[in-house]
């Protein structure tokens, strides 16, 4: 047996029927204060007073109308139910008072996540957040097509977060791994790809992203200190590579200097000896102790 699948049917934002609620208002008020002066004319006149009172009613009926729209503020219109349009004219508006009216805010707006506690590419645990600019750009989505926008966008922006936090390591790893994007050092990247998922997932609730990054990225307590000591012992090897780098270039360049001046004519054996001891001064961690050599390489 088949089971029949569920239709969504998507709602798309139109432009609502409205008029000048400052119009409306001066006819509102005329009516509302005519309505008695008619039946202060005359109050035997039983025609006066039927119509006095019912032009009166008339006009705070037509008061019950009006509405007021701040920038970047928008109000669906609704019948009974019916969706019949969104007006988004600022100040003063009228609609018919039967209709119904619902407020939508359409400015920018940015949340911050939670820390997410999750693991990297490689399984490690790691502490996640983001921070993401959005904006209700279609009302009758936003209202009609998600339960609660809001909620609906705090929670799509935990989920991209864990789902992009799955496809990058926290940093790199062994020289020997490929070379691949990492959460800490291809930031630009990682936010690039954690906006452009954002968006497919909020555009059913009319949502626009403007912008995603991360908030914030740490390792999770449990292997923070391992992992300072990892990178700790990274520093130091990068540190010792650079310095054994530089002292051959300074021993390569004083045997060279010391063979083209004639100071002194060294052998294999003295220049193997002479290399040995540069090296150990210039790599040493210590201020080198000067020794007094009496005697001679071979004796």
């Amino acid at each position: 047996m088949t089971v029949p699948t569920a239709v969504h049917s998507r709602s798309t934002e139109r432009a609502a029927s409205t008029a000048n609620g400052i119009l409306m208002l001066l006819v509102g008020l005329a009516m509302t204060l005519g309505g008695p002066a008619l039946v202060v004319l005359n109050p035997d006149a039983l025609v006066n007073v039927v119509g006095g009172i019912s032009v009166a009613v008339a006009g705070l009926f037509l008061l019950c109308g009006l509405y007021s729209l701040q920038p970047n503020e928008g109000v669906a219109i609704l019948l009974f139910g019916d969706y019949r349009g969104t007006d988004r004219k600022t100040g003063l508006r009228w609609v018919l008072p039967w209709y119904t009216r619902k407020k939508i805010s359409l400015r920018v707006r940015n949340i911050t996540s939670d820390k997410l506690k999750v693991n990297d590419k490689r399984g490690s645990p790691i502490e996640i957040a983001a921070n993401v600019v959005w904006r209700v750009e279609d009302s009758a989505q936003a209202l009609f097509d998600v339960d609660d926008y809001q909620a609906f966008v705090n929670i799509q922006v935990d989920t991209a977060l864990r789902d992009i936090t799955s496809h990058y390591a926290y940093d790199h790893g062994d020289e020997s791994d490929a070379p691949e994007l990492t959460l800490r050092a291809d930031a630009e990247d990682v936010a690039a790809r954690l906006r452009d998922e954002l968006v497919e997932r909020v555009k059913v609730a009319g949502v626009a992203v403007d912008e995603a990054r991360l908030a914030h990225l740490a390792y999770a307590p449990e292997i923070a200190g391992a992992m300072l000591k990892r990178q700790q012992a990274e520093a130091v090897l990068s540190a010792r590579r650079l310095i054994v780098k530089g002292a051959v270039g300074m021993v390569e360049a004083a045997l060279a200097d010391l063979n083209d001046r004639g100071v002194v004519d060294l052998d294999e054996d003295r220049k193997a000896a002479m290399v040995s001891n540069l090296l150990v001064v210039l790599c040493a961690d210590r201020e080198a102790q000067p020794v007094v050599n009496t005697g001679t390489l071979y004796g």
